[in-house]
């Protein structure tokens, strides 16, 4: 017997990713879309979601106010938003899904608090292919990182121009990952630098890289150099569109529904760990 669809609210439903999850759960059996949240000052309160998504109207009108019944949450919203969308899922002791990138460390720690009471998942990036290549930035460190010449690492992240925050917290995860097994059973301090520029002097041993691009419409990609002398080996990852977060979001609210509460994220989803 199978089980029943989540019922699902997606918070930020206007946004571009919020647009892409109403569209792609729409077309999953296991998903029932039974709200749509947005700003109780937004132009589209009142309109069908799934016009509002581009495809068919599915009877669910964007709004402000939460329904009753949630099974699980999805947030592509703001920074800014999150609290709210906390606070309703608190109340509701509903599974929360966070997608929204940008977090501060207050969010974060909003989110901690939440998860002693709910199940939440919290990932840079909902990404399958990254959350992967997470994986291997982190076997390729644990293989390399005793390397008698040293390894150099960079991250190297390129995204659309209307993206606000930098350098993408997906590459500060790739970074947090590769420092993490760095000094995994060593006594060492790895230092991370945000782009260079002047006499900055020869690289530093224990040091990671950051540089962030802004072009065009790019969804996201992302690049980890690591460098030796005479060889260096290149992971990269890159979305062609936004489905593959929509879908990676929607494969965690699903996951979430047997939880119990705590933070979980995509490895904890996907099986990673």
């Amino acid at each position: 017997m199978s089980a029943a669809p989540v019922s699902l609210v997606v918070h930020g439903a206007a946004g571009r990713m919020g647009r892409r999850v109403v569209a792609i759960a729409s077309e999953d059996r296991n998903v029932k879309l039974i709200g749509g949240i947005e700003s109780n000052s937004h132009p589209l309160l009142g309109s069908d979601i799934g016009s509002i998504a581009g495809i068919s109207p599915i009877g669910v009108l964007l709004g402000s106010t939460w329904p009753a019944g949630i099974g699980s949450v999805i947030d592509f919203s703001l920074p800014i938003a999150v609290p709210s969308c906390v606070a309703a899922c608190l109340k509701s002791k509903t599974p929360l899904v966070v997608a929204t990138t940008g977090l501060e460390d207050e969010q974060k720690h909003l989110l901690a608090e939440a998860a002693k009471t709910i199940p939440v998942c919290w990932a840079p990036s909902m990404s399958l292919a990254v959350n992967l290549t997470m994986r291997l930035a982190q076997q390729v460190t644990a293989a390399l990182k005793n390397l008698a010449s040293g390894i150099d690492v960079e991250i190297i992240e390129r995204h659309h121009r209307f993206k606000e925050d930098a350098p993408s917290g997906t590459a500060l995860k790739f970074g947090q990952i590769i420092a993490e097994e760095m000094a995994r059973n060593a006594d060492i301090d790895v230092t991370h630098v945000h782009g260079r520029e002047g006499k900055t002097g020869a690289r530093t041993r224990n040091e990671i890289g950051y540089h962030a691009v802004r072009i065009g419409d790019n969804p996201g990609e992302h690049t980890i150099v690591f460098g030796m002398l005479g060889e260096r080996i290149e992971l990269n990852v890159a979305a062609s569109n936004r489905d593959c977060y929509a879908t990676g979001a929607i494969a965690a609210a699903k996951w979430l529904q047997s939880k119990p509460p705590g933070m979980y994220d995509m490895f904890d989803v996907l099986g990673l760990k």
